[in-house]
């Protein structure tokens, strides 16, 4: 049934009243109605939706909690990365980030945009001709969840946003997820009252919240939201604190407390001021994050595999607790690092209890003194992984006696060594049962292989039976071995070769990362297979070959390089692409030659007509090659407004400098 005139013009009154209503409460904190007032107005508008379901628009206020629950969230690769922060701890190494950014800007003059660390959970919004039409998790930077239905149940997020001549339609906006300590507080006493299990801290619960299928029961969670982050075409983006500014226009919600620091002597000032009010904020935060404010600047300075050079985190030191440290044992990583454990009397740290630490390594052990039976000081670094932070002494007993580090692995029994140079103990024998299990629960992990039934008990099953002794011998289990399992049968023997046959076709970066070269994280696995493309070209790669890949460093270089000499790793890798695993890369297509083809590019500074990400794909599309830094190889300068050094070297190599307007006409 349609609805007559008079009642589409009555329901889009009320949805106006409604969103500017909501505005005013959750992100303007200047509520103009009571709550009763609130329900009555929301009330009319979902009689006159149920009596007309045409009326329905998706950016309605009643359209916050409903729908069915979730079975399984899809996967949403971000447009841009979600780049994770290089954290600091001390004045000394925020005057070290200071002096790489002005390495890179050289003259240029720049200021910073500091802001509160929410303890939180980052997100991604997406708008399209103003309306929300897609949430997103952080995930692993490059893919997160799509949680839409879950992120249109806080009220802090607008579903439509109003446009303008100086606001955009499509954009993007990044934020912080979290809960007041007030309604985290609020809700564990009514799971008391209830008689239910009560829940550790605010910023877990938040995570865990998003991730729930149902929305209702999403909406019943006080969730909130922080806007740091806005990514657009629409506009010219000129500054970071500018962007803040736009995102209060476009009834986002921005921290009060971001403030602008002339010099990095203002920004630790400013960080030394929340360390000691934090406590007063009615929610969590774990630092302070720095940034350079001018976007064109950022720009330039880039990012190091999923660190930008543009931002940092000033971590608050973690808070300590005392405990007995009733014993120490020894783990084996998967590439034989032996790392000592501290076996703890559990005891609650920074919102969950903790019983096992880290103690690093022998040199820490020996430096603090740390014995066993000893009282402790236990805090979570970065406030997530336990560590030993020291011994009380006056609690230590007079028959306490130092520690000394074992001989044999606590594995297999073979001799540890540390090399010299380095404050590890490793296993000598590379087929150490927890080696190998820790290999190929990294090469089955989600994030390298992802094969689906292979987990840490499987694992240990299949190792401890004789059955694998190494990554490649997963490709040559049958259903009656796996079957013959403890606990195992045939369908599960059958989903499991299933998710074996299915990592076949996951591309060559995801088996670069399984393979567990030191070093080689996710980020700097993709950077090898872009550049190098397949298995043999990184196998036959110089050290100088690996050393002149964007991105990789001496030390990351020097590991690979390593791995491709060693006999055993390229038996692994032989067996591997016999069994079919993606060793080779997609060639991207290019649109046929023109005057890029073959031609090396560098851009300094902001161009009006695409992101940097965007010009380096139109470049690359056409077959040519985007740097970041200027050198004899560079053909061409791009120079956009606020150029910064890498102009001045162009002109010092007489390299060939165009204007935005020329690189356009080249891509024509």
């Amino acid at each position: 049934m349609i609805a007559p005139a008079s009642t589409q013009q009555k329901a889009e009154k009320l949805r106006a009243a409604l969103r500017s209503h909501d505005n005013q409460y959750y992100v303007l904190s200047e509520p103009s109605i009571s709550d009763m007032e609130y329900d009555q107005l929301m009330q009319q508008l979902v009689q006159l939706e149920n009596e007309y379901p045409g009326l329905v628009t998706p950016d309605s206020p009643t359209q916050r909690v409903g729908g069915e629950p979730t079975k399984e969230f899809a996967t949403v690769t971000h447009d841009v990365p979600m780049l994770s922060l290089s954290n600091t701890y001390s004045d000394e190494e925020l005057d070290d980030f200071d002096r790489r950014v002005r390495e890179i800007l050289g003259s240029e003059k720049y200021q910073y945009v500091a802001e509160l660390k929410i303890d939180g959970v980052a997100i991604s919004l997406v708008y399209r001709n103003g309306l929300f039409v897609q949430g997103a998790t952080r995930g692993d930077g490059t893919q997160g969840d799509e949680i839409t239905k879950n992120l249109k149940t806080i009220r802090s997020i607008p579903l439509r946003v109003e446009s303008g001549k100086s606001l955009p339609k499509n954009f993007e906006v990044r934020g912080e997820i979290y809960m007041t300590k007030k309604d985290f507080d609020t809700m564990n006493r009514k799971q008391e009252m209830l008689g239910e299990k009560t829940f550790v801290n605010a910023r877990n619960t938040a995570s865990g919240t998003l991730k729930l299928q149902d929305p209702k029961i999403v909406a019943m969670r006080k969730l909130r939201m922080f806007t740091y982050f806005l990514r657009t075409n629409d506009l010219t983006m000129k500054s970071h604190s500018e962007n803040l500014q736009l995102l209060k226009k476009l009834s986002f919600v921005v921290n009060e407390h971001t403030t602008i620091c002339k010099t990095i002597s203002d920004a630790k000032a400013y960080c030394n001021e929340w360390m000691v009010k934090r406590s007063s904020l009615p929610y969590d935060i774990d630092g302070i994050v720095i940034k350079v404010d001018a976007i064109a600047q950022q720009q330039e300075l880039g990012a190091v595999a999923k660190s930008p050079r543009w931002a940092i985190a000033y971590k608050y030191p973690a808070q300590q607790m005392e405990t007995t440290l009733n014993a120490v044992t020894l783990q084996v990583g998967r590439v034989g690092t032996i790392t000592p454990v501290a076996e703890l009397e559990p005891v609650f740290v920074s919102g969950s209890t903790v019983s096992r630490a880290t103690l690093h390594n022998e040199d820490y052990i020996r430096d603090l003194d740390i014995r066993v039976g000893d009282t402790v000081f236990v805090e979570k670094g970065g406030d997530v992984i336990p560590k030993v932070a020291g011994v009380n002494k006056k609690k230590r007993s007079k028959s306490s006696t130092p520690f000394t580090f074992p001989k044999k692995c606590p594995e297999c029994g073979s001799r540890i060594f540390r090399p010299e140079g380095e404050a590890a103990y490793y296993c000598e024998n590379f087929e150490c049962p927890a080696q190998v299990r820790g290999r190929i629960e990294h090469f089955a992990h989600r994030r390298a292989m992802n094969i689906e039934g292979l987990g840490e008990a499987v694992i240990d099953l299949l190792v401890t039976t004789g059955l694998m002794h190494n990554i490649a011998d997963i490709y040559s289990l049958k259903k009656e071995q796996i079957a013959s399992l403890e606990r195992m049968g045939d369908k599960s023997a059958q989903n499991l070769l299933d998710g074996i046959i299915a990592s076949k076709q996951l591309p060559f970066g995801r088996v670069l990362f399984g393979l567990g070269i030191r070093f080689v994280g996710e980020g700097v696995a993709k950077l090898l297979a872009d550049h190098f493309s397949s298995i043999d070209a990184i196998r036959s790669a110089s050290l100088e070959d690996l050393e002149n890949v964007e991105g990789i460093g001496p030390r990351i270089a020097e590991s690979v390089f390593r791995f491709f000499r060693d006999t055993h790793s390229l038996k692994l890798v032989d067996r591997l692409v016999k069994a079919g695993v993606q060793t080779k890369s997609e060639k991207k297509k290019i649109a046929g030659r023109s005057s890029v083809t073959g031609k090396t590019f560098v851009l300094t500074g902001g161009l009006s007509s695409m992101s940097r990400d965007e010009a380096k794909e139109k470049i690359e599309a056409r077959g040519g090659k985007s740097s970041s830094s200027v050198s004899k190889k560079t053909d061409f300068v791009i120079v956009g407004t606020d150029a910064g050094s890498k102009l001045q070297k162009a002109k010092e190599l007489g390299i060939t400098t165009i204007s935005e307007e020329e690189f356009l006409r080249l891509l024509k």
